[in-house]
């Protein structure tokens, strides 16, 4: 049966009501000098050239999709997420011409993440974070985009449960559909569900502030990132339970889902205190935040005596509340296969 609901790239196309954006392209461009066009303003930050862009290659990306996964949901996942992919490496693409070939390549690799995944889950190979060694962090890929401060207004205007999916998909390593859900404490099935209402809400969003001036995002990123680190490294110095006292409400309490335990303050104290206890030592990856949701990644370091103590990373999940931690939840999570990424057009 073919998928029938409206996806990101039908949403983008309207981002403009009379046919054309504010730099005067028309919708009725074509070929690959008119490609090369709506890449150049995209680049530029033109949020309507991306989504002309991003609608003309809609039907030929869809078709990828379908040659290899069917008709199905699978399919629309694999296109959908090329789009968001699309948002934040619009910049490297340095042949205009030939973007038509980088997007489907895209879908091509995501579908393919399908196809080779050990379970048949849903998962397409999300690039925002799937990158290289020594490549920058997810929200640092996205600095780079002239198209940054866009993204993040409109993740920023997403309800909770819809901005927590949508930052644990593409920004962190707990990405796939069944890591999601253990995370969430909900079936895989509303997870998809969630997504897919995400996206739209998301694609609604962008559209809506198309043409609008937004704040600088690095500033709360980097102060998030500050904090973290400093709060990290206090921990690293037996001070974790004055990081606790000073930053998460006396009625907070830790979710381990992993082993389904839960615990107040003294349980995520005792638990920091007796990694330290092994040896077991902790250094920041990644931040991630938005409003009341905060995410670290840290990496773990095992014992020398002991390599294999424990797993090679950890998400700290924060749910805030006044600029406290209400709710905590640690996860190991497995990290997506490392594939070749298709190179820039």
């Amino acid at each position: 049966m073919k998928p029938n609901r409206p996806g990101i790239l039908h949403r983008f196309a309207n981002a403009t009501d009379d046919g054309a954006n504010g730099s005067g392209v028309e919708t009725s461009m074509n070929g690959a000098e008119d490609d090369t066009t709506l890449v150049r303003l995209a680049q530029a930050g033109d949020a309507a050239a991306l989504g002309l862009l991003l609608s003309r290659h809609e039907a030929q990306m869809r078709a990828v999709a379908v040659s290899l996964l069917g008709y199905g949901p699978d399919a629309e996942d694999a296109v959908q997420d090329a789009v968001m992919i699309a948002l934040s490496r619009i910049g490297e693409v340095r042949d205009p011409a030939a973007v038509g070939a980088w997007l489907r390549a895209i879908v091509r690799n995501n579908c393919r993440m399908v196809l080779r995944a050990a379970r048949p889950l849903p998962v397409a190979e999300p690039e925002w974070f799937a990158l290289p060694g020594g490549s920058p962090a997810p929200e640092e890929a996205l600095d780079r985009g002239a198209l940054r401060d866009w993204v993040w207004h409109a993740i920023d205007g997403l309800s909770e449960p819809d901005r927590l999916v949508i930052l644990l998909r593409y920004f962190s390593d707990a990405s796939s559909y069944e890591q999601i859900a253990k995370l969430c404490g909900v079936p895989v099935g509303t997870i998809r569900s969630r997504l897919s209402h995400a996206r739209r809400k998301l694609a609604d969003g962008l559209r809506a502030s198309a043409d609008a001036a937004h704040a600088d995002a690095s500033a709360a990123s980097d102060a998030r990132w500050r904090e973290g680190r400093d709060m990290l490294g206090a921990a690293m110095r037996g001070e974790w339970e004055r990081v606790v006292r000073d930053s998460w409400w006396p009625d907070a309490e830790m979710l381990v889902p992993e082993v389904g335990l839960r615990g107040d303050r003294d349980f995520a104290v005792h638990g920091m205190t007796t990694d330290l206890e092994h040896g077991v030592r902790q250094r920041m990856r990644n931040v991630v935040a938005s409003h009341d949701l905060l995410i670290w990644e840290t990496d773990l370091i095992s014992p020398p005596d002991d390599p294999e103590h424990c797993p090679p990373g950890a998400l700290w999940l924060h749910v805030l509340d006044g600029g406290r931690v209400r709710r905590m939840t640690l996860f190991h999570p497995v990290p997506p296969r490392q594939d070749q990424r298709p190179a820039a057009a």
